[in-house]
Protein backbone atom coordinates (compact mmCIF):
# COMPACT_ATOMS: atom_id res chain seq x y z
CA UNK A 1 0.00 0.00 0.00
CA UNK A 2 2.92 2.66 0.85
CA UNK A 3 3.97 1.96 -3.03
CA UNK A 4 0.93 2.84 -4.21
CA UNK A 5 0.22 5.50 -2.54
CA UNK A 6 4.18 6.80 -3.78
CA UNK A 7 3.01 5.94 -7.27
CA UNK A 8 -0.25 8.21 -7.22
CA UNK A 9 1.74 11.22 -4.75
CA UNK A 10 4.81 11.26 -7.94
CA UNK A 11 1.56 11.30 -10.93
CA UNK A 12 -0.04 14.01 -8.81
CA UNK A 13 3.00 16.00 -8.49
CA UNK A 14 3.95 15.43 -12.18
CA UNK A 15 0.45 16.61 -13.43
CA UNK A 16 0.08 19.49 -11.27
CA UNK A 17 3.95 20.25 -12.18
CA UNK A 18 2.51 20.33 -15.72
CA UNK A 19 -0.26 22.50 -15.18
CA UNK A 20 2.08 25.23 -13.40
CA UNK A 21 4.01 25.24 -16.23
CA UNK A 22 1.07 25.84 -18.90
CA UNK A 23 -0.58 28.14 -16.74
CA UNK A 24 2.81 30.29 -16.35
CA UNK A 25 3.96 30.51 -19.98
CA UNK A 26 0.66 30.43 -21.98
CA UNK A 27 -1.26 32.60 -19.27
CA UNK A 28 1.08 35.12 -17.60
CA UNK A 29 -0.64 39.27 -17.49
CA UNK A 30 1.59 41.35 -18.29
CA UNK A 31 1.85 43.90 -15.94
CA UNK A 32 4.92 46.51 -15.70
CA UNK A 33 7.95 45.92 -17.67
CA UNK A 34 8.55 42.20 -17.79
CA UNK A 35 6.69 41.46 -14.29
CA UNK A 36 3.88 39.50 -14.76
CA UNK A 37 0.50 38.31 -13.35
CA UNK A 38 1.87 34.71 -12.61
CA UNK A 39 -0.95 32.33 -12.71
CA UNK A 40 0.80 28.60 -11.94
CA UNK A 41 1.24 30.20 -8.17
CA UNK A 42 -2.18 29.05 -7.77
CA UNK A 43 -1.41 25.58 -8.58
CA UNK A 44 1.72 26.02 -6.17
CA UNK A 45 -0.39 26.91 -3.05
CA UNK A 46 -2.63 24.23 -3.84
CA UNK A 47 0.06 21.57 -4.63
CA UNK A 48 1.30 23.07 -1.25
CA UNK A 49 -1.82 22.71 0.68
CA UNK A 50 -2.15 19.16 -0.41
CA UNK A 51 1.12 17.96 -0.64
CA UNK A 52 3.07 20.30 1.82
CA UNK A 53 6.38 20.18 1.86
CA UNK A 54 6.28 17.85 -1.19
CA UNK A 55 4.32 20.24 -3.22
CA UNK A 56 7.65 22.36 -3.38
CA UNK A 57 8.08 20.52 -6.35
CA UNK A 58 5.70 21.86 -8.55
CA UNK A 59 7.22 25.37 -7.56
CA UNK A 60 10.88 24.29 -8.52
CA UNK A 61 10.48 21.56 -11.07
CA UNK A 62 7.51 23.97 -12.32
CA UNK A 63 10.07 27.16 -12.74
CA UNK A 64 12.91 25.77 -14.28
CA UNK A 65 10.66 23.47 -16.90
CA UNK A 66 8.73 27.41 -18.02
CA UNK A 67 12.20 29.00 -17.56
CA UNK A 68 13.76 26.56 -19.91
CA UNK A 69 11.34 25.78 -22.50
CA UNK A 70 9.64 29.03 -22.80
CA UNK A 71 11.23 31.98 -21.26
CA UNK A 72 13.01 34.66 -23.45
CA UNK A 73 15.39 35.21 -20.63
CA UNK A 74 16.29 31.71 -20.70
CA UNK A 75 16.93 29.69 -17.39
CA UNK A 76 16.67 31.58 -14.33
CA UNK A 77 18.11 29.71 -11.13
CA UNK A 78 16.61 33.30 -8.70
CA UNK A 79 13.24 31.99 -9.52
CA UNK A 80 14.05 28.47 -8.87
CA UNK A 81 15.49 29.16 -5.92
CA UNK A 82 12.82 31.60 -4.58
CA UNK A 83 10.38 28.82 -5.58
CA UNK A 84 12.15 26.64 -3.27
CA UNK A 85 12.36 28.58 -0.44
CA UNK A 86 8.57 29.72 -0.77
CA UNK A 87 7.76 26.28 -1.23
CA UNK A 88 9.74 24.78 1.57
CA UNK A 89 9.05 27.22 3.73
CA UNK A 90 4.89 26.91 2.94
CA UNK A 91 4.98 23.52 2.62
CA UNK A 92 6.12 22.63 6.26
CA UNK A 93 3.92 25.16 7.64
CA UNK A 94 0.84 23.87 5.70
CA UNK A 95 1.53 20.58 7.26
CA UNK A 96 1.11 21.85 10.70
CA UNK A 97 -1.71 23.68 10.53
CA UNK A 98 -4.94 23.79 8.58
CA UNK A 99 -5.65 27.59 10.02
CA UNK A 100 -6.33 29.96 6.54
CA UNK A 101 -4.80 32.84 9.03
CA UNK A 102 -1.74 31.68 9.28
CA UNK A 103 -0.88 30.17 5.93
CA UNK A 104 -1.48 33.71 4.59
CA UNK A 105 1.28 35.30 6.76
CA UNK A 106 3.41 32.74 5.90
CA UNK A 107 2.62 33.11 2.42
CA UNK A 108 3.53 36.34 2.75
CA UNK A 109 6.67 36.04 5.05
CA UNK A 110 8.57 32.81 2.86
CA UNK A 111 7.42 35.07 -0.55
CA UNK A 112 9.48 38.29 1.34
CA UNK A 113 12.02 36.09 2.24
CA UNK A 114 12.49 33.75 -1.28
CA UNK A 115 11.83 37.19 -3.63
CA UNK A 116 12.97 40.46 -1.78
CA UNK A 117 15.93 37.87 -0.02
CA UNK A 118 17.12 35.13 -2.29
CA UNK A 119 15.82 36.25 -5.59
CA UNK A 120 17.58 40.16 -5.29
CA UNK A 121 20.53 38.51 -3.77
CA UNK A 122 21.35 36.12 -6.52
CA UNK A 123 20.45 38.71 -9.15
CA UNK A 124 22.84 41.55 -7.91
CA UNK A 125 25.68 38.81 -7.10
CA UNK A 126 25.52 37.57 -10.88
CA UNK A 127 24.55 40.50 -13.02
CA UNK A 128 26.60 43.45 -10.63
CA UNK A 129 22.93 45.52 -10.40
CA UNK A 130 23.01 47.63 -7.31
CA UNK A 131 20.00 46.70 -4.68
CA UNK A 132 18.39 49.76 -4.91
CA UNK A 133 17.79 49.07 -8.59
CA UNK A 134 16.47 45.72 -7.95
CA UNK A 135 14.67 45.99 -4.66
CA UNK A 136 11.65 48.29 -5.82
CA UNK A 137 11.38 45.39 -8.80
CA UNK A 138 11.39 42.81 -6.89
CA UNK A 139 8.69 44.25 -4.18
CA UNK A 140 6.44 44.64 -7.16
CA UNK A 141 7.06 40.55 -7.92
CA UNK A 142 6.91 40.03 -4.64
CA UNK A 143 3.30 41.72 -4.17
CA UNK A 144 2.07 40.17 -7.04
CA UNK A 145 3.28 36.56 -6.53
CA UNK A 146 1.92 36.79 -3.03
CA UNK A 147 -1.55 37.84 -3.98
CA UNK A 148 -1.73 35.06 -6.35
CA UNK A 149 -0.79 32.28 -4.14
CA UNK A 150 -2.67 33.78 -1.54
CA UNK A 151 -5.96 33.52 -4.12
CA UNK A 152 -4.65 29.70 -5.12
CA UNK A 153 -4.92 28.89 -1.23
CA UNK A 154 -8.19 30.27 -0.71
CA UNK A 155 -9.26 27.56 -3.57
CA UNK A 156 -7.34 25.11 -2.11
CA UNK A 157 -9.24 26.23 1.43
CA UNK A 158 -12.66 25.86 -0.39
CA UNK A 159 -12.01 22.38 -1.94
CA UNK A 160 -10.80 21.46 1.28
CA UNK A 161 -13.95 22.46 2.78
CA UNK A 162 -16.38 20.86 0.69
CA UNK A 163 -14.86 17.71 0.40
CA UNK A 164 -14.90 17.56 4.27
CA UNK A 165 -18.60 18.77 4.37
CA UNK A 166 -19.15 15.70 1.42
CA UNK A 167 -18.04 13.11 3.90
Amino acid sequence: MKTHTRIVRICALGILTALYVVLSAFLKINLIGNIQLDLGYIVFAVALCVFGPWGAVVGVVGCALESILFSAYGFSISWVVANAVIGIGCGFTFAMTDKIGWRILTIILCSALGLLGFKTIIECSLYSIPYLVKIPKNAVAFAIDAAVMVAGLIVADRIGRAKRKEV
